[in-house]
């Protein structure tokens, strides 16, 4: 596995407008945010994933991961409350029938 700043994502990530290919495209994306977006917990997560893959070697997946979730921080998914039915009650058993 090879180790360094140049190793490229699966997927480049897309982080409003602007495409994060390499480690070091992220690593730069993310240490040019403000100071109170940097140093959210999320940001500094998704760094550190960085620089351990970076120096330490292993899957790019998880720094991808570690920003993805720190892009989408924000984000609610909407709550349905009549989403899916629960599955008990719907089928009888064979001494009910």
């Amino acid at each position: 596995m090879t180790k360094g700043w140049g190793r490229p994502f699966e997927e480049p990530i897309d982080a409003g407008g602007r495409k994060l290919v390499t480690l070091l495209d992220a690593g730069e994306y993310i240490a040019a945010l403000p100071k109170t977006e940097h140093t959210a917990p999320e940001w500094q997560a998704a760094m550190e994933a960085l620089i351990l893959i970076a120096e330490g070697g292993g899957p790019t997946m998880f720094a991808r991961i570690g920003i993805l979730r720190a892009l989408n921080r924000h984000h609610v998914p909407a709550l349905n409350p009549k989403g899916k039915e629960p599955h008990w009650g719907r089928r009888k058993l064979k001494r009910d029938q």
